[in-house]
């Protein structure tokens, strides 16, 4: 029987072929392209995006300054500029009036304004941390859900209804029926959540991000600073971030948002198996911000250090979510009158959360 050693070679070619044109499909915008991927993105024009933060830079962002450092946003062909909201913002507001492409929001919000009837949709999460309820336990007296009962929140947006919508559900799922919504003390102050506490002007916060404020106020003090978990005691977990914009901006922009997630999911695989190089990057990205800031803060670098260990592993790789997830938490928001029933019952999942 005769050899065949070329069969091995040719098969290998082939499979290299096609795996360069699946490659050139994504980097030309699912457009056909017969030559390299690197020259696919030579032919590609640079796409600049206006990403608006949900607060101050922070290591929640990771994902996006590592694709800035590495140049992982340049590989894609991408401009990405980062913009923090000088004071709280109407995201949608901002992308109608041209000012920003996308924003980061919380899922939490995104319902919200769902159920409002604005113009939004969410498309990608890159953030899932843990998260609730901080109390100092010896100061407060707070062992457990129940206690919490008549206890004063701070959280932002008071005296909305969320602080205690998020209270008594807790407080009800550790068995305690009869207290009073009313009960609650309200105090507005803001994300300075440790700081609430420290002064004695609130006896627990929400909504805190365990990666966050668990550092921060054991740094500064609060030796036995706790939280109740919301996935653990009856509230949907929205300890979240995903990227939203405009159903029309989405629809313009639906390539360069897909490069955008590409991009991101490619730094965060990068965070994981290098932790000490994305720690790196965001130091030399803060420092570069806030050049002419010499000022160092040993008590600052201690918990931008512990927050930064908290928050690494939490960048998923996947970055989609159910539709069952947003039904629930638009359930919650209907049954603790955070959004009117009729309006927000008829407001089905597709319309601001794609996958």
């Amino acid at each position: 029987m005769i050899k065949q050693p070329l069969a091995t070679p040719i098969r290998f070619v082939v499979l290299l072929l096609l795996l360069q044109q699946q490659n050139c499909l994504i980097f030309a915008n699912e457009e056909s392209c017969s030559v390299s991927p690197e020259q696919c993105q030579q032919q590609e024009t640079i796409s600049k995006i206006r990403l608006g933060l949900e607060w101050f830079l922070n290591p929640d962002h990771l994902p996006l300054i590592v694709a800035k450092k590495h140049g992982i946003f340049d590989q894609f062909n991408l401009d990405v500029e980062l913009v923090e909201p000088a004071d709280h913002w109407e995201a949608e507001e901002e992308i109608i009036a041209g000012r920003l492409d996308v924003a980061v929001t919380e899922p939490l919000h995104l319902a919200q304004d769902a159920a409002k009837g604005k113009p939004v949709l969410g498309f990608s999460r890159f953030l899932h941390t843990d998260g609730g309820v901080m109390f100092d336990k010896t100061k407060s007296g707070i062992e457990r859900p129940s206690d919490m009962c008549g206890k004063t929140i701070s959280y932002p947006g008071s005296p909305g209804p969320g602080g205690p919508a998020i209270v008594q559900t807790m407080v009800k799922a550790d068995g305690k029926m009869d207290c009073d919504i009313d009960s609650y003390g309200k105090y507005n102050g803001g994300f300075y959540h440790t700081d609430a506490i420290e002064s004695g002007k609130a006896d627990l916060a929400t909504l805190i991000f365990w990666n966050f404020e668990i550092p921060e106020a054991k740094a500064r003090g609060m030796n036995d600073a706790s939280f109740f978990s919301l996935k653990e005691w009856g509230v949907p977990d929205f300890c979240q971030l995903v990227l939203m914009t405009t159903p029309q901006r989405f629809q313009d922009m639906k390539t360069v948002f897909r490069r955008l997630v590409l991009a991101m999911r490619r730094a965060t695989g990068l965070i994981h198996q290098q932790p000490d190089l994305a720690r790196k990057y965001y130091k030399e990205f803060v420092a570069e911000k806030d050049e002419d800031n010499t000022e160092t803060d040993q008590n600052k670098e201690a918990i931008m250090e512990a927050t930064m260990t908290a928050t690494l592993p939490a960048f998923p790789n996947d970055n989609s979510m159910s539709s069952d997830y947003y039904d629930r938490l638009m359930d919650w928001l209907i049954d603790t009158e955070q959004v009117q029933k009729e309006a927000a019952s008829i407001v089905t999942v597709d319309k601001y959360w794609t996958n």
